[in-house]
């Protein structure tokens, strides 16, 4: 039977942290189809564990070459994408995250009147390669009379991004700045909507499975017929697997994978707080222990703290420390790190993209 620990190492297999990594970094975006960005420093480390010889300077040159991109695709949250696959992920996620955004844009006083200014002020701006950091476009927004104080500014860049109006592009002094879609990504791919769940749900299992449809619901936003929906067609292209009863997908060639780098994957891993391995799933406990899981979240409040993986699951959480011009880490174990393992996270943060 395949417990907890083997599932967490096929993991590691799957979403390329363990084994030989993609050759570039829009090559690992498209592995996960799409990977949490809302920390930026983050995620240009998480891109660059999982390709080759990766560095985060290599990941800022892909998101500048507009090679991947970052928008809200799901759950309302930040995520790189590959450029290409942008617009027909918003068709199949946004309308729900509209609809679920529709209360709070009315009590921030953001009608159809409001939304449409601003993208109408917006389009104007970037028209012909501009390119706006968010204050920048939310001084047009109130300039133009639609005032973007507070969260409303927030609300407005969420709603034209997930309409597929705006895009995160290249970056400026480490932020990125605002791009129109139709300009910044001029060839996009357009599978026709059965097709593109079929290849979302597949995309998903190839580079997060073992997991389950409950994870893949999560993880998507979707709603429930459009989740069985690509499952029907993903699934005759998958491995099926089935731990205490639950049916998990995965990559068929994952297992052979891991088999290859089965070392590695049981060695030590630095991730930082918005990683894949642990937000890409409803359910975490394969990686790290229920009782450990508010050691991650503190307190609930939704930030996620860097975390420590070895031999395939989480034993406790690092950060940098040290004053500014000498980053030094700090480690904390949930109980006690196991003989050595201090040496091995000194080694493993020295080499940290």
């Amino acid at each position: 039977m395949i417990g907890p620990r083997e599932i967490a190492l096929l993991r590691l297999a799957a979403q390329g942290l363990a084994g030989p990594g993609e050759p570039t970094p829009a090559a690992a975006v498209r592995r996960l189809a799409a990977m949490q960005a809302q920390e930026r420093p983050g995620a240009l480390t998480s891109v660059a564990l999982r390709t080759a010889g990766g560095t985060r300077e290599a990941v800022l040159a892909a998101l500048d070459a507009g090679e991947a991109v970052t928008s809200w695709p799901m759950r309302g949250t930040l995520h790189l994408v590959p450029a290409e696959d942008l617009r027909w992920m918003l068709e199949l996620t946004g309308p729900r995250q509209l609809a679920v955004a529709a209360r709070r844009r009315a009590e921030l006083e953001l009608d159809e009147a409001a939304l449409d200014r601003a993208r109408e002020v917006a389009v104007a701006a970037l028209s012909g390669g501009g390119r706006l950091r968010r204050a920048e476009l939310y001084e047009l927004w109130t300039a133009a009379g639609v005032p973007a104080s507070g969260s409303r500014g927030y609300h407005l860049l969420g709603h034209l991004a997930q309409t597929g109006t705006v895009c995160f592009g290249p970056a400026a002094g480490g932020e990125q700045l605002v791009v129109l879609v139709a300009e910044w990504i001029p060839r996009p791919r357009r599978p026709e909507r059965e097709e593109a769940l079929g290849e979302l749900a597949e995309r998903y299992f190839r580079g997060h499975g073992p997991a389950t449809a409950r994870d893949f619901a999560r993880w998507t936003g979707l709603l429930a017929a459009d989740v069985r929906a690509g499952l029907a067609l993903a699934r005759p292209r998958l491995a099926r697997l089935e731990v205490d009863g639950v049916e998990h997908l995965m990559a068929p060639e994952t297992p052979d994978l891991l088999a290859a780098h089965r070392d590695q994957a049981r060695g030590t891993f630095l991730l930082p707080g918005f990683d894949e391995l642990l937000l890409g799933y409803a359910d975490r406990t394969a990686v790290l222990p229920a009782e450990f899981a508010g050691r991650i979240v503190p307190g609930g409040n939704g930030i996620f703290q860097p975390t420590v993986v070895d031999d395939g699951q989480v034993v406790g959480t690092w950060r940098h420390a040290g004053r500014a011009g000498r980053r030094e880490p700090a480690f904390v174990p949930f109980t006690g790190f196991r003989d050595g393992l201090a040496a091995t996270l000194a080694e493993v943060y020295a080499a940290l993209p």
